[in-house]
């Protein structure tokens, strides 16, 4: 469970979305049936092992959010998948009706999904060829060949499927790869190697970036190079 804010929304819910169903929880501090509420579609949610996700929002403190979903009455219950509505609820439902509403956003696994539960290299390329646009297993078989070096075909299938953060991290990885960057050197180093390049090289200029999405935005670092990129291109 993650609170959410106004500023969070976007990468926490909408990006999220296009990965895993996540649950909007809007709420106040003042609401009496939100307090009710609240601990069940947690235990709802914990059930699922990770197949669904939910997020708070606290619409006192994030107006944004609670506009967006035109809010009259809370405590209300959205549900999003690739950026969009799906399902959602009114009040304080019991929890039967809850898990009711959870499970229909995680449908019986199909046989792809077992191949790729699976996880082994032919058992993705068999969830491929029954689906080749199976994010799940395009993601996991993409990063067992970046992991042994076969960056091109990598980078190939993370093409079947759409732009997402770990999409994104996985190309990354995959082109300082092909490069032989290994990011688990010196970083700051190469960041500030490159840095003085990226204005007129766009091969440099996409090796930092790549750098970058490799960090992560939990890394303070990438932050500041953000920054320093800026200012050199404008």
């Amino acid at each position: 469970m993650t609170d959410v804010t106004d500023a969070t929304f976007e990468a926490a819910v909408l990006e999220r979305s296009k990965e895993v169903p996540v649950v909007v929880d809007l709420w106040a501090p003042w609401c009496g049936p939100c307090r009710t509420l609240g601990p069940i579609i947690e235990r709802v949610v914990e059930a699922t092992g990770g197949a669904v996700e939910l997020v708070k929002v606290n619409i006192d403190e994030n107006p944004q959010v609670a506009a967006s979903f035109q809010v009259q009455s809370i405590p209300a219950v959205y549900a999003l998948r690739d950026t969009k509505v799906v399902d959602g609820f009114i009040g304080a439902l019991p929890e039967t009706q809850v898990a009711q509403f959870v499970a229909r956003l995680t449908p019986a696994p199909s046989e792809t999904d077992l191949l790729v539960a699976k996880g082994d290299e032919s058992s993705l390329r068999q969830a491929l060829d029954l689906e080749p646009d199976h994010r799940a297993a395009v993601v996991a078989l993409a990063a067992v060949l970046i992991d042994r070096g076969d960056t091109e075909e990598a980078l190939s299938l993370l093409a079947r499927i759409p732009e997402t953060a770990e999409v994104r991290t996985l190309a990354a990885r995959a082109r300082l790869s092909e490069r032989a960057v290994d990011v688990t050197d010196d970083a700051t180093g190469l960041l500030e190697s490159l840095l003085d390049r990226v204005r007129d090289d766009d091969d440099a200029r996409q090796e930092y970036l790549d750098l970058l999405e490799t960090l992560g935005p939990g890394d303070p670092r990438t932050a500041h190079y953000r920054k320093a990129l800026s200012a050199r291109l404008f």
